[in-house]
């Protein structure tokens, strides 16, 4: 990468105005921020700062541990608040490269420039370092990060977002590397993108049709100081929601992130999903960085403006909404244009069809921390043309308090992970009392939330379990959380889980507990799945995963916390009931409708959209002391959206005793059938789709303690 002697420029753009070093400068333009190459007008880098005096590009050769050029820029080559240079003679292939910034060292005003850190360009698109997952930096010295520049070209094969319908998604929250990386996988290439695709006929099989990745912006495993209490092993941040980098996906998950190469990798990822029909939401973490706290390290926005990327109070110390150290500072116009920016390279360069906001109501915070009521930023990314078809889904709360769900600014356009739910549905499940009045409406896609503010149950992300919190094996298999092996005294981690462990805590022998347990876990992915709104599923919890009890398991890269694939066929029970309701759910769109049900008989045939029903049939009891439900959806009301005239009778029994439900009369020909029972052992606790079992009581059916049972009205080709 040496200075080329002899240069004839053949374009008016290539003419330099200033040399350093042997190397041809010139003013560079302000936009796009970060390094971009033009094959005739050399690689123009563009940085912000509007605190800093001065700026240094530093120049590395591909792997060596000291650069080789450092080029100040000119004071003419500022812009505004940018420092923007255009220099010629460099390879792009072969390029690494950092800033150093100049300017005041005072906390107090927010500045902390020091021209001895060099710092990473927070627009990278390839992040050089720890380029194998769990391998110490590949520089050991001053200069261990260092940004890089990516193919630009990549074969889609005419691919293009998927566009789903919202009332059509199965998400299936999953992490990248803890999906494949378990012995038992059996893919080439394990814990890595390239491993991931080997698996999607899995998911296709399945039934999934969303993918939520977990962090894959470049992070640093190794940033955990805790040590494991019992064997002194280090700890590590295995969840990733601490990014060091926005725009680069992490090369410790590319089985070719050693060749710099995770870019291509990514999206070849991206490519076979959406050829699957599958699209691909990313988890994204724009409440904070890695740069932490006061203590934590100076890598790239702390060094470069402190003061306008971070949320300050009046001492000019870090205010900590995210619960990690720092808060970014999302109303600055700023910041807000990086994160724009951001999501619209992933969105238009990566073919990414959404995202998931970690704790997304720091993103509605002013500068001082005082919730908006019209945040700009939320405003911008819900019109912002690029993201037009983008699922935005909100983490709706935040470490500072703030709790949203329900009111959550939408524009239109938001949806909410829906905590509310969550939380209703365990406590319902494990029969506590006074729920079932809610539990009517979380069914119903929560219009006490949504719908008043104009909002559908596409607004209601539905969720029983995720990667906060148990895993759906663990939640009816322990009281409380057992994080000891954390390394925080098992004080980290939800406190509220709303589990019940089923008379023993943890692993048991006795039939008669891992029956009701599995029973239990079937219920709950019947309540989801026949619930209005968006459903969502947590890697491993349609095979019985187990954290064994942890209710925190960030900081464990161990077989135990990754997908066991073997409990595929152990539990084929389980991913058996879990396939064929999804399958259900798709067959049938009274259970996915895209507006809120009225509870009225909207086409005059005598039965309302949806009914609600008790022990007797037309008579709910939404009581105090009540721990059942039952509802009728009419199929009648479904036929505008093509779907059959089918009617669907649920009802939940979370009570201690057997309960026998009275069943609603349906119209002449028609009788019931029996599509899933819990109460029954596999396989008669679920059928095929279309191929419901005719009840021989069409009047009642009795349902065993802790169940829950589906029927299909429809015709009976030999009567009932």
């Amino acid at each position: 990468m040496t200075p080329v002697e002899h240069f004839e420029p053949t374009h008016m753009a290539a003419f330099h105005t200033h040399t350093h070093g042997g190397f041809r400068l010139r003013l560079g333009s302000p936009l796009p921020f970060g390094a971009s190459h033009h094959a005739l007008e050399g690689i123009n880098f563009s940085v912000f700062s509007a605190h800093a005096t001065h700026c240094t590009l530093v120049l590395f050769h591909s792997g060596e541990e000291e650069p080789y050029m450092e080029i100040p820029f000119p004071e003419e080559f500022r812009i505004g608040h940018l420092f923007a240079m255009r220099v010629f003679n460099l390879k792009p292939e072969e390029l690494e490269y950092g800033f150093r910034m100049d300017g005041p060292f005072n906390p107090k005003e927010g500045h902390f420039f020091d021209h001895r850190q060099m710092l990473l360009d927070p627009e990278a698109r390839v992040i050089s370092g720890r380029n194998i997952w769990g391998m110490p930096f590949r520089n050991q010295g001053a200069y261990p990060v260092r940004a890089s520049m990516s193919l630009e070209w990549f074969d889609w094969q005419d691919d293009c977002p998927l566009c789903l319908p919202s009332n059509e998604l199965v998400i299936y929250e999953m992490h990248l590397r803890g999906f494949t990386c378990h012995s038992s996988s059996g893919v080439v290439a394990a814990g890595t993108f390239e491993g991931m695709k080997q698996k999607i006929p899995y998911l296709k099989e399945l039934g999934i049709n969303c993918v939520e990745f977990m962090p894959v912006f470049e992070f640093d495993e190794l940033e955990n100081i805790r040590t494991h209490p019992l064997t002194g092993a280090p700890l590590c941040n295995y969840w990733g929601y601490s990014p060091l980098g926005f725009y680069a996906p992490k090369a410790g998950f590319a089985a070719t992130g050693g060749d710099g190469l995770q870019v291509v990798e990514f999206k070849s990822l991206v490519r076979e999903l959406h050829r699957a029909g599958i699209q691909v939401l990313l988890d994204v973490v724009f409440n904070h960085t890695s740069e932490g706290g006061i203590d934590g390290p100076t890598t790239s926005f702390r060094g470069l403006d402190n003061k306008t990327y971070y949320m300050r109070d009046g001492a000019g110390h870090y205010v900590n909404y995210s619960g990690c150290g720092n808060t970014f500072n999302c109303s600055h116009p700023v910041v807000r244009h990086f994160i724009l920016d951001c999501l619209r390279y992933w969105a238009s360069e990566c073919h990414v069809d959404g995202f998931r906001f970690d704790l997304a109501s720091v993103l509605s915070r002013d500068a001082h921390g005082v919730p908006l009521v019209n945040p700009p930023l939320l405003e911008e990314l819900a019109h912002d043309p690029i993201l037009a078809h983008c699922p935005l889904i909100a983490e709706a709360w935040d470490a500072g308090g703030l709790y949203q769900v329900g009111t959550f600014p939408s524009y239109g356009r938001w949806s909410e992970w829906n905590g509310k739910y969550r939380d209703c549905a365990r406590r319902f499940l494990k029969g506590e009392l006074g729920v079932v009045g809610e539990m009517v409406q979380r069914i119903m896609g929560s219009p006490d939330l949504y719908a008043e503010a104009g909002r559908t149950p596409m607004a209601s992300i539905n969720f029983i379990t995720c990667h906060d919190g148990f895993t759906l094996a663990d939640l009816f298999s322990y009281n409380e959380k057992h994080n000891l092996e954390n390394g925080e005294d098992n004080q980290d981690g939800e406190q509220d889980n709303y589990s019940w462990n089923c008379g023993v805590e943890g692993e048991t022998t006795d039939s008669q507990i891992l029956s009701l347990r599995k029973r239990l876990q079937k219920n709950a992915m019947a309540l989801l799945f026949v619930s209005q709104g968006i459903p969502m599923i947590y890697m491993g919890d349609e095979c019985g995963r187990t954290q064994r009890g942890n209710n925190n398991a960030y900081c464990h890269d161990e077989q135990w916390n990754w997908l066991d694939w073997s409990m595929l066929e152990k539990n084929t029970e389980l991913v058996r009931f879990v396939r064929n309701m999804i399958v259900f759910r798709k067959a049938h769109p009274s259970l996915r409708q895209s507006q809120f049900l009225f509870g009225e008989d909207m086409v005059g045939n005598g039965y309302a959209d949806v009914s609600w029903h008790g022990i007797e049939p037309w008579q709910p009891d939404w009581s105090e002391t009540s721990q059942s439900l039952a509802f009728l959806l009419c199929g009648r009301h479904s036929r505008a959206i093509g779907g059959p005239e089918h009617f669907i009778y649920c009802a939940f029994n979370s009570f201690y005793q057997p309960l026998n439900f009275g069943l609603p009369l349906l119209p002449r020909g028609m009788c019931w059938h029996q599509f899933a029972n819990t109460g029954v052992p596999s396989p008669a606790d679920i059928c095929d789709t279309g191929e419901e079992v005719l009840l021989k009581n069409q009047k009642e059916i009795s349902i065993l303690e802790r169940s829950c049972v589906i029927l299909v009205g429809k015709v009976a080709l030999g009567g009932c």
